[in-house]
């Protein structure tokens, strides 16, 4: 019972973290699942079964709050259900004792990818309006979808921060599009696996708790796009991802790190982590303050043109 309210709450913190950053539900739960002792073809069958539903909810939730453009979610989700699909299959081909690595380089990667992107860059603007081509989002579906899949996650890691690099879209409607054709993904993935695997390896219970504290999670991750800083996020999630990895990595049989090793690297990680937050946080504020210079300036400079105006 302690063991599914835990993935309950993971779910539901995982889906606020994806619903707002526009990434990482599966990273995060893929990870965690991984911890307790799941085969990764079975984890990621687990996560992708429980995001039909969360992804359905999120998407329509950012529907509601206007944060989805329908024609990149279709552009992006059918090549990445493709490539999700074909994922699977891959996944479900290889062994335990080589997917298990596999899986835990690419959620470090992603980690690694997501702690950076932020942290150094945060959200780059320009180019607002401009259509996304087709030849542009393709291939990145396809590619994030085979990531997704094969990896435990990455669709959101892939697809959000190359979008926003783009500049045509707004942060939220990026992050909501991304979360909607995630959906399709989803399904895509969980029909590889399920013809792959059949059911082995899936606990249902599994599937319905984390189902369960994503559904509840969606509506208040759509409202909190709006109003919490994704720079300051995801150098948060990016270091936990990163440190829950190489912990899964330096305790495996094929590396084997005595204790001092793993204590060094973890005390390492955590100051490079907190020292990306704390960036993370002084480049926000210092946004925000200039952003309210501006807004004080032009505010000032409009009520010089219409006092002159008057005289």
């Amino acid at each position: 019972m302690r063991a599914l309210i835990l993935l309950g709450l993971v779910g539901l913190v995982a889906q606020l973290v994806d619903g707002s950053l526009g990434m990482a539900y599966g990273v995060t739960s893929t990870t965690l699942l991984l911890a307790v002792g799941a085969s990764p073809a079975a984890a990621s069958a687990t996560i992708h079964l429980a995001e039909i539903g969360t992804t359905l909810a999120s998407g329509v939730a950012h529907w509601r709050f206007k944060n989805v453009d329908w024609k990149v979610v279709v552009k992006i989700g059918i090549p990445g259900a493709i490539g999700a699909f074909a994922g699977a299959t891959f996944l479900a081909s290889l062994s335990t004792e080589a997917a298990a690595p596999f899986m835990s380089l690419v959620l470090l990667a992603l980690g690694v990818y997501i702690l950076v992107r932020f942290t150094a860059f945060g959200l780059p603007r320009g180019n607002l309006g401009k259509p996304l081509r087709r030849r542009f989002l393709v291939p990145l579906g396809l590619f994030g979808g085979f990531i997704d899949a094969s990896g435990g996650g990455g669709w959101g890691p892939v697809g959000t921060p190359a979008i926003l690099a783009s500049g045509r879209m707004e942060p939220r409607k990026v992050i909501g599009s991304i979360d909607a054709s995630e959906f399709l993904v989803a399904v895509a993935a969980s029909a590889g696996f399920l013809v792959s695997l059949g059911s082995q390896g899936i606990d249902l219970a599994w599937v319905a708790v984390l189902l369960l504290g994503g559904v509840i999670a969606a509506p208040l991750a759509a409202w909190l796009v709006r109003i919490v800083p994704p720079r300051m996020l995801g150098s948060a999630v990016g270091g936990l991802i990163i440190l829950t990895n190489v912990r899964t990595l330096l305790r495996a049989e094929w590396v084997a790190a005595p204790s001092a090793v793993q204590n060094a690297s973890y005390a390492v990680i955590a100051v490079v982590w907190a020292l990306a937050v704390a960036h993370s946080y002084r480049r926000h504020r210092a946004e925000r303050e200039t952003e309210s210079a501006t807004d004080r300036q032009t505010a000032s400079d409009d009520e010089a043109t219409v006092s002159t105006a008057t005289r």
